[in-house]
């Protein structure tokens, strides 16, 4: 079985949406999926305006429908709404081929807030993206029923999975980083959306780091001089991070996951958040950490619960459960799409029939 991915999300830039789609490839693989990835790598690209890091595909349609060819699919899935995301739709819409998207974060939210767009214009882009596919991909229960109130259908669950050899707990340092404990910390892109300044501008005890990278580090740094800025870190680095952090802080409202959730969960470390979608589909144990409005009082709640119950709960999440609940998605588009074609052409018929 072959399988085409368009993404625009790709390396070198470091998210939620390109780790989903590395494991879900390695698992793919072990499954006997062959997979072809259609990228920004592929194509002359330019920074995004207020964040380089995300490059903006420059093709046209032409070199998409020859990528999409050469690679042969059984399968294609959509993964992003961005110029890659829409050359690949229109040549699906066009030449009569079904195909899978996901909703891997909030689209309307993030371009709202960079650009002067209501929110209403883009979330009837969404909804026009997303419904030409034969399913659309959402992480959570939570998630699919705030869509579905938006008018957005066709939704089926792909949830996540994470490397639990990787991401695992290790000894305590006393002052791990040169700080003093107890140690809040947070992982992910530094970026408006993040709702990072929730965070740092708490009154906690001991010690905040924030591990990452993204168009707001600099401003933030210099905002918060008492914070330890990392950069980023990739694999035993990273895991070794998240294990001498006493409480995992989630500061963002907008994430349709966490990804970096259930990696502090993982490495043993109880988690602080919003009840929001991610956390609160996440955070279902609650010795595992603490959800609440007030994000302060979640952080100090968090100090007193259980590592081993944080452990324990990241356990329950496996890449190969939910590459197969992937590919199940996949393989339905297809035939919801095929379905689709013939009562196309069966109300055609009757029409001509009837003229």
């Amino acid at each position: 079985m072959r399988l085409t991915i368009v993404t625009d999300a790709w390396h070198p830039q470091v998210n939620g949406v390109v780790r989903s789609i590395e494991n879900t490839n390695a698992e793919l693989a072990k499954m006997g999926v062959s997979v072809s990835m259609i990228t920004p790598a592929a194509f002359k690209s330019v920074p995004m305006p207020t964040y380089p890091e995300i490059r903006l595909s420059l093709t046209g349609p032409a070199s998409i429908a020859k990528a999409i060819r050469d690679s042969k699919p059984d399968l294609i899935h959509i993964a992003t709404e961005g110029p890659l995301g829409l050359l690949a739709r229109r040549w699906c819409v066009k030449n009569q081929v079904a195909f899978s998207t996901s909703y891997h974060t909030r689209f309307p939210e993030y371009v709202a807030a960079r650009l002067p767009i209501p929110l209403t214009w883009l979330y009837a882009y969404v909804r026009w993206f997303h419904r030409a596919g034969g399913a659309c991909m959402v992480a959570t229960e939570s998630l699919k029923r705030e869509l579905e109130a938006k008018k957005l259908g066709n939704l089926r669950l792909w949830s996540r999975g994470i490397d639990t050899q990787l991401f695992h707990p290790q000894p305590l340092e006393d002052e791990p980083f040169g700080l003093k404990r107890p140690i809040f910390m947070t992982v992910g892109r530094i970026a408006v959306e993040k709702n990072l300044p929730a965070f740092l501008d708490l009154d906690l005890p001991g010690s905040k780091v924030v591990i990452g990278d993204g168009p707001a580090r600099n401003e933030l740094a210099a905002r918060y001089p008492d914070v330890l800025f990392t950069g980023v870190k990739h694999g035993k680095d990273l895991a070794y991070a998240y294990s001498q952090a006493d409480v995992f802080v989630f500061p963002s409202k907008t994430d349709t996951f966490g990804n970096t959730i259930l990696e502090a969960l993982a490495s043993g470390v109880p988690v602080a958040a919003y009840p929001v979608t991610g956390p609160i589909d996440i955070l279902s144990d609650p010795e595992a950490g603490a959800l609440d409005d007030d994000l302060k009082l979640a952080c100090v709640k968090s100090l007193d619960a259980s590592r081993t119950a944080a452990r324990a709960l990241a356990e329950n999440y496996s890449w190969t459960a939910a590459t197969r609940q992937f590919l199940d998605n996949v393989i339905e588009a297809k035939a919801q799409g095929r379905r689709r074609l013939r009562l196309r052409r069966r109300k055609a018929m009757r029409q001509a029939l009837g003229s």
